[in-house]
């Protein structure tokens, strides 16, 4: 297969690394110094303790490449719309657009650029940390989890599934994705987002009642939107696995809170801004979450001031 990924961070170049084994891949990076690195180089995997090096080629621009079958998306959610709009010359009418990115709701976006039934969303159990310019380190694997908002008519999904797993992904089809997505998203509107609203790490959360608190109350108000659509959990359950994950990575960071610490602009909006639009969508209200999208934003703005009065 022909596949552009988009973003050379951790995750991008995991799957653009391990999927150029076998296929046409293109790493798509606006930083030359990155690109210019991965071409000299290679992308370097630390992988069970071992450095490999892997070969996908780099590119800060897709206009002469050509249409190509898939575009793997891989950068915050919020560059999402501008990294599409500026790389159109590669999307053609058989071109299939994938994000594995946090949070949901992003087929709002890709859907400008293809039709619905050449969106694959999804989620990955594979992570990654940055060590250096095309070096990162392959901290633990899982299932990629895929699935369509259609019916996949041109068997596209059975087509990844047997690329993906010849590249060593184990790769998992779901007829009912947004139910997977919406498991996933239930930890990061909740333990995530509290993280980094308090600037406080992972094992926090279970341990302070207060902190606690308000984790069951944004995981209530979750579960009654995504019932709202259609799809139902088990409440307890939730929070007995949320708390499993506060409890097991006490030392443990979010990327949310890394962003606020750092002044960076958060995927807050496809996160807990992805349960208000759905319960916009339903008609039952998410105050709570709201107030939490509010609040992140606030914290942005104040850390931008804060640089851009630094500067000054």
């Amino acid at each position: 297969m022909k596949i552009a990924v988009i973003g050379a961070g951790a995750m991008g170049s995991i799957y653009g690394g391990h999927l150029s084994q076998h296929n046409e891949v293109y790493l798509l990076d606006t930083n030359q110094s990155i690109v210019d690195k991965i071409n000299q180089d290679g992308v370097i995997l630390q992988e069970n303790g071992d450095d490999v090096s892997y070969h996908p080629r780099a590119v800060t621009c897709t206009a002469e490449i050509g249409k190509v079958d898939l575009v793997i998306l891989f950068v915050k959610s919020l560059f999402s719309k501008a990294a599409l709009n500026c790389n159109q010359d590669m999307i053609g009418e058989q071109t299939y657009i994938m994000t594995l990115q946090n949070g949901g709701g992003h087929e709002d976006i890709i859907s400008e650029f293809v039709p619905r039934d050449r969106i694959i969303i999804g989620t990955t159990e594979d992570n990654g940390a940055v060590l250096a310019p095309g070096h990162v380190k392959h901290g633990g694997s899982g299932k990629t989890n895929i699935g369509m908002l259609v019916e996949d008519s041109n068997k596209c999904l059975e087509k990844l599934k047997e690329t993906f797993n010849l590249c060593g992904f184990v790769t998992v089809i779901h007829e009912n994705i947004q139910e997977l997505i919406w498991d996933k998203l239930f930890t990061n509107v909740s333990l995530s987002v509290l993280t980094g609203i308090l600037q406080v790490n992972m094992g926090y959360i279970a341990q302070n009642a207060h902190t606690w608190f308000m984790v069951e109350r944004l995981v209530k108000e979750a579960v009654q939107v995504s019932k709202g659509l259609g799809i139902e959990f088990d409440e307890v359950g939730i929070l007995e696995k949320i708390k499993q994950v506060s409890l097991n990575n006490p030392n443990g960071y979010t990327s949310i809170y890394a962003d606020l610490r750092d002044g960076r602009r958060t995927e807050v909006d496809t996160i807990s801004g992805f349960v208000v639009k759905a319960s916009k969508k339903c008609g039952i209200p998410a105050p709570t979450h709201e107030f939490v999208v509010e609040m992140v934003h606030a914290m942005e703005d104040k850390k931008i001031m804060e640089q851009t009065n630094k500067i000054k």
